[in-house]
């Protein structure tokens, strides 16, 4: 290998960002990092608890002492810190729905002090995205919500919030994933929004979050036809260079969403679908969720190299970014502050995120719980623990739940009511408007019982459900237990 094309892998390496299995670092990884990567993203395939996250942050920081170690903690119901217990705090769309910034900054802070505490330095959040779609299947909670202006402030206070406990931000998903219908993760998204209307929605977050002084925006695999009719924003130069850096003012680093996600990498491969992102203007090639071998890395660096000595990629593009990630690098060391946590800021937030309609709590006794088991986005680990059974049976003594899905056998429905004859049923749903077959489900319910409880741990309906509706805007942990209170008067 000449000279050129080691200095050349070395900056290939370094904007590379992928993923791995295990919860310690495996032999590739700790030998990557020695020649140069220069991040890792964490999942959570990589994390059993702090003091192992934090084992593991160290064997990979003895490697290469700059690598950016990211991860994607929402801390809502995208969590890989607490995939398997499930949250603690409450997610983007309850902390819109308090709209109290200064609340808002606090469990950001908190967010942060706990990925510091753990060696994390980048962390892919928040969502600034504006949920002006209500069938938006992939976005929904994550918003902050449907206002700009909300959207905007809590942005920035989340941003805020994060960074001051030295872990960098990154407003994700750029220039907006709430517009629409489709989950990127298997086609591009489209965006029919004219330049003037995302001037108005979904741009002010990101202008907000860059005002505030997020560190990194990561870009969305959306086709935004008033910029760009053919390339989606992670691979348009219109959009991140034009549009992100020259019109926003943007000057941070530019991550990309999973570059083996489908919208991409089904038509220009993960290799060329990295080329043609950096090219544009990225400056970070994030990588792992399917794609997670030392394989897929050597593939990214070589299309990288080959892409430069063939013309396709500009060296001096490549250095941009490159340079970038150790711009990040060396912020991440001057800001750390190993800030402590204040962890009962989470289940306040979510306490005071619930809303009741109705009339008719704190439940009399006793109550059986039917939980319609409604899938969840992608982005949302499906094993983790959510629910209203399992905190209101700790609260009540006598408390009894079952969980039901759309294949459940006919019979289910008459058991399920036999067994709350004489007692308070209580109906939970995760986003139940967007399955026909949980409305349905509960409407029977609501039919036989117009006096069961309906919770909510999704986006609420546009008008209330059943006599008596509680909404909590989240399914976390800590929503979940919020709910349980307001439904026993323990609040």
């Amino acid at each position: 290998m000449t000279q050129l094309e080691t200095d050349l892998a070395l900056l290939a390496d370094t904007v590379l960002q992928p993923g791995f299995v295990g919860t310690s670092a495996p032999d590739w990884v700790r030998r990557r990092l020695g020649r140069g990567l220069g991040g890792i993203a964490l999942y959570s395939r990589n994390i059993a608890d702090r003091d192992q996250v934090a084992e593991l942050t160290a064997q990979l920081r003895a490697e290469n002492p700059d690598v950016v170690i990211a991860v994607d903690e929402e801390a809502g119901d995208v969590t890989r810190l607490d995939a398997r217990t499930g949250s603690d705090r409450p997610g983007n769309l309850a902390l819109g729905a308090v709209d109290d910034p200064a609340l808002t900054e606090a469990v950001a802070r908190d967010i942060g002090a706990d990925l510091a505490a753990v060696g994390i330095t980048l962390n892919y959040a928040p969502t600034v995205d504006v949920n002006s779609r209500p069938e938006n299947v992939v976005i929904g909670v994550r918003s902050f919500g449907a206002n700009p202006v909300l959207v905007a402030r809590h942005s920035a206070a989340w941003v805020r919030g994060l960074q001051s406990a030295g872990v960098a931000a990154c407003a994700k998903h750029f220039p907006g994933h709430g517009d629409t219908v489709e989950d990127s993760h298997f086609d591009a998204a489209r965006v029919h929004a004219t330049r003037e209307e995302l001037a108005e929605t979904a741009l002010p977050p990101f202008a907000a979050a860059i005002a505030a002084g997020v560190r990194a925006v990561m870009t969305g695999h959306l086709l935004v036809t008033a910029y760009d009719e053919e390339l989606p924003a992670t691979l348009s130069p219109v959009l991140l260079t034009g549009l992100l850096r020259e019109r926003l003012g943007f000057d941070g680093l530019v991550v990309t969403d999973g570059i083996e996600m489908a919208a991409v990498a089904r038509q220009w491969g993960v290799g060329g679908a990295a080329v043609r992102a950096l090219a544009a203007g990225a400056d970070a090639i994030c990588v792992g969720g399917e794609y997670k071998n030392e394989g897929i890395v050597g593939l990214l660096r070589n299309s990288i190299v080959t892409a430069v000595r063939e013309g396709a990629l500009a060296e001096e593009r490549l250095a941009d970014a490159a340079a970038r990630v150790r711009e990040l690098a060396t912020w991440q060391r001057q800001a750390a502050v190993g800030i402590g946590r204040t962890p009962e800021v989470g289940l306040a937030a979510a306490r005071r995120a619930v809303r009741v309609t109705g009339s008719g709590l704190p439940l009399p006794g006793p109550a059986h719980v039917i939980e319609l088991d409604t899938p969840t986005g992608i982005a949302v680990d499906q094993s983790m623990p959510w629910g209203v059974a399992e905190p209101l049976g700790s609260l009540v003594v006598g408390t009894t739940g079952e969980r039901v899905g759309p294949g459940a056998p006919p019979q289910w429905q008459a058991d399920a009511l036999a067994a709350a004859a004489g007692r308070p049923l209580v109906v939970v749903g995760r986003d139940a408007r967007q399955h026909p077959w949980a409305r349905q489900v509960r409407a029977e319910l609501l039919a036989a019982r117009p006096d069961a409880v309906v919770v909510e741990l999704g986006m609420p309906e546009p008008d209330p459900v059943g006599a008596v509706y509680v909404v909590t805007h989240g399914g976390t942990r800590a929503c979940g237990q919020a709910a349980a209170e307001v439904l026993t008067g323990r609040r």
